[in-house]
């Protein structure tokens, strides 16, 4: 595009006698241009366009309704019986201009603060150095309202067991519960439908109404219905993590205790400066009060006893005293695991760290089995720590060997592990 100035001056100099060649030749424009240019004495002429095909969009409507929304038959129609060509890509833009394939985007619902009306819940995904290792987790966090108070955990993953849990132990923490629960539409509590039109789990209905209150889902794409909450996560991400270690999962779950229920109650909140814990105090007159014994959520699993005497359960093998082999029951909690045998209660364990993997347990205060689990795999990642830690020529020989073997590592790790211990250790090295 040749800019407004440099047109002008084409058109003056023209006036002014000078050919259209040697304006060509001077300003470095073609002698074409040139001789458009002056016919249009300089000026740039309003360009539209000649083809372009707006179709009526009361017709639009009509066909839309007549074809239930199916366009690529409004697009047929409109070439057979109304004679009107028109590539596919407009007349899909014209639908949408119209707004005719979705409803329109309300806006999200403004609720008061009421007080024992409403908690909110959500989780959130995050990558965090836990240990010496960055790791998934994901926190779970619960709002009341009206107070401002909440209760924070972290989890490794989230599934339907471990929201019961959840609830559980933030409810029966403050021992109070609102009216409502506003969730998001996940499909841990939502059987079908989307917000106001949601059905629950009847599972989840039931588990709720032990604590007196309901949960109801938001609109689609309206999650600051639950402003508090993203909030919540917000302050998560920008006061809890900054300036804090954590050695386990375990370490960080009791910092978050720490800091959800104790530090953030007693702190200003806002503008008025409200502070949660006395706020808290208030609503409580309001709240569904929890009653005095809740049972703990447990989730049934049925196992079957191997010859050794170990059922499996996690990634991890719990011992069953005596010498009967049957099936069981596994009342899984979310601290510990009870073992049935048709209704009678066997043994307890409480269980492992998150994270602990392919280990043996036997009942406290008793005598472990001699006997490895059937399935129990064999790793050789202790065997390999040791000679790693050896000398750096051995650290270097497996990594230079260990990268292609594939499924013959664990028996060369042992083999070479067997030898360490037969020979002295110098002489290891040096036949390394």
């Amino acid at each position: 595009m040749i800019d407004p100035d440099k047109r002008k001056a084409i058109y003056l100099l023209h006036q002014e006698g000078m050919g259209f060649g040697e304006i060509a030749r001077n300003l470095s424009v073609d002698r074409h241009t040139v001789r458009t240019i002056v016919s249009q004495q300089g000026e740039i002429p309003e360009s539209s366009r000649k083809d372009k095909i707006e179709i009526d969009p009361e017709l639009l409507r009509q066909l839309y309704a007549q074809c239930q929304g199916w366009v690529q038959r409004i697009h047929e129609i409109l070439a057979e019986e109304h004679h009107i060509q028109i590539g596919y890509s407009t007349l899909t833009r014209q639908i949408r201009t119209l707004e005719l394939n979705h409803k329109k985007n309300s806006r999200c619902d403004q609720v008061p603060d009421e007080p024992g009306t409403e908690m909110q819940h959500d989780t959130s995904p995050y990558r965090h150095l836990i240990g010496d290792k960055v790791v998934p987790i994901i926190a779970s966090l619960i709002y009341y309202r009206y107070s401002k108070i909440r209760y924070l955990k972290f989890y490794r993953s989230f599934n339907r067991f471990n929201m019961k849990c959840f609830f559980h132990e933030a409810l029966t923490f403050w021992q109070y519960a609102a009216q409502h629960c506003i969730i998001d539409n996940t499909n841990l509590a939502r059987l079908r439908g989307s917000g106001k039109n949601a059905v629950i789990v009847p599972e989840m209905m039931q588990f709720s109404q032990q604590y007196g209150f309901d949960f109801r889902c938001h609109e689609i794409k309206h999650s600051n219905r639950k402003a508090g909450n993203e909030r919540g996560f917000f302050t998560v991400e920008t006061n809890f993590f900054p300036g804090r270690t954590f050695a386990s999962i375990e370490d960080l779950n009791q910092q978050a205790l720490e800091w959800a229920t104790v530090r953030l109650p007693n702190r200003p909140v806002g503008k008025a400066g409200l502070i949660p814990a006395k706020a808290f105090e208030y609503e409580r007159a309001f709240l569904i009060k929890l009653l005095p014994m809740i049972p703990a959520p447990s989730q049934p699993l049925n196992r079957v006893t191997d010859q050794y005497g170990y059922v499996a359960f996690d990634g991890n093998f719990y011992w069953i005293p005596g010498t009967r082999r049957e099936d069981v029951t596994l009342l899984q909690y979310s601290d510990r695991l009870t073992i049935y045998f048709k209704r009678q209660l066997l043994v307890e364990y409480e269980l492992p760290s998150v994270g602990v993997k392919n280990k043996k347990f036997s009942p406290p205060g008793q005598p472990g089995s001699k006997y490895r689990p059937n399935n129990r795999k064999k790793p050789t990642a202790e065997e390999e720590k040791r000679l790693r830690a050896v000398a750096v020529d051995v650290d270097a020989y497996l990594t230079m060997v260990l990268k292609p073997m594939g499924l013959k590592k664990h028996r060369f790790l042992r083999q070479l592990y067997g030898l360490y211990q037969k020979l002295d250790e110098a002489l290891f090295i040096k036949t390394i």
